[in-house]
């Protein structure tokens, strides 16, 4: 049975094997990484990641990491490659094969027909000997001394390794394509980032929920309309200009201050010009706003005229 100490030295010389394999990467395939990176950034067409057992599922993240930065790819298994899968294919792709070996059988019938119908092959591979580094236009050489396996057989190190090729490859291509945050939201529209790179507060507001009283409106009705839409607040209007905000807390101090302020005239309460934004106002910064003012509700203008009102559950619940 192990026992905390055997799990940790676990640990520790897992970690060690793994770093010793990023030290010889870095020594040994720096140049013929900037060599495929250059080829591929100038390649008019898609680019296809294929690989058998573990070094497929490493080419399925990395072309689905290429994907999301703006470099088009395509994940194709090694072994249905070789059953139609080639189809997808065409003359202006790329293809990325990994593979430890580079000597399996399915990897040599896979490039020598790639090298039949002319497509160009960037290989992955531990073996500078390997068949696949031998015919492979670009070959990135992945050294490993050992896998972290103990018995030296289990994809390990080899995967960590392809998957830092794959990292670098795909962060250079973003930079070289000047691909910046607003090009990840385009391709993230979902995701947190996107919505936080796009997400307007006109884009959450109820545009039916507008409330709206006049200075010369008593308190009880501004109260009536703070409690009818909802919101926790209510604009209040000098005809068609924005004056000021009544807000629940508001109305708690008036009530506390005042024997009978129901009667009162709305205009005898408004001393502080309200904070407001334009519709456009990126949601993640209105609620910054929000929370640097300790504040609520925000008024939103468009065109400098009274749109809606936002309030900070909305922006929360919209999920940025």
């Amino acid at each position: 049975v192990l026992n905390n100490t055997d799990i940790k030295k676990i640990a520790h010389d897992v970690i060690e094997i793994q770093q010793s394999a990023i030290e010889n990467l870095k020594i040994t395939s720096t140049n013929d990484i900037i060599k495929t990176i250059e080829y591929l950034n100038e390649l008019e067409g898609k680019i296809i990641v294929t690989g058998i057992g573990k070094s497929a599922i490493v080419a399925m993240k990395i072309a689905a990491t290429l994907n999301s930065i703006g470099s088009p790819s395509v994940f194709m298994h090694g072994s249905d490659a070789l059953h139609g899968d080639m189809g997808i294919i065409s003359t202006n792709d790329a293809v990325i094969i990994i593979s430890k070996s580079g000597n399996n059988s399915e990897t040599i019938e896979l490039v020598k027909n790639l090298k039949k119908n002319k497509i160009e092959i960037v290989g992955l591979s531990s073996d500078l000997d390997s068949f696949l580094s031998k015919n492979s236009k670009y070959i990135i050489h992945t050294p490993i001394e050992k896998e972290a396996c103990p018995h030296n057989l289990a994809p390990t190190t080899s995967s960590i390794i392809q998957m830092l090729v794959g990292d670098i490859i795909a962060i250079s291509l973003m930079k070289l394509k000047n691909f910046d945050e607003k090009s990840f939201a385009k391709f993230h529209p979902s995701g947190s980032l996107g919505k936080k790179l796009t997400l307007t507060v006109a884009d959450i507001l109820d545009i039916d929920l507008k409330p709206m009283v006049s200075v010369d409106d008593t308190f009880k009705h501004a109260i009536d309309e703070i409690s009818s839409k909802m919101l926790g607040a209510t604009v209040v209007m000098n005809e068609k200009k924005i004056v000021g905000i009544i807000t629940d807390g508001d109305v708690r101090r008036i009530l506390s201050k005042h024997k009978d302020p129901l009667s009162l005239k709305i205009n005898s309460f408004i001393k502080t010009p309200p904070l407001f934004v334009d519709h456009q106002c990126l949601a993640k910064d209105a609620l910054k706003l929000m929370n640097s003012k300790k504040i609520s509700q925000l008024i939103v203008t468009k065109k400098s005229k009274y749109f809606g009102m936002i309030h900070i559950h909305q922006i929360l619940k919209s999920g940025i």
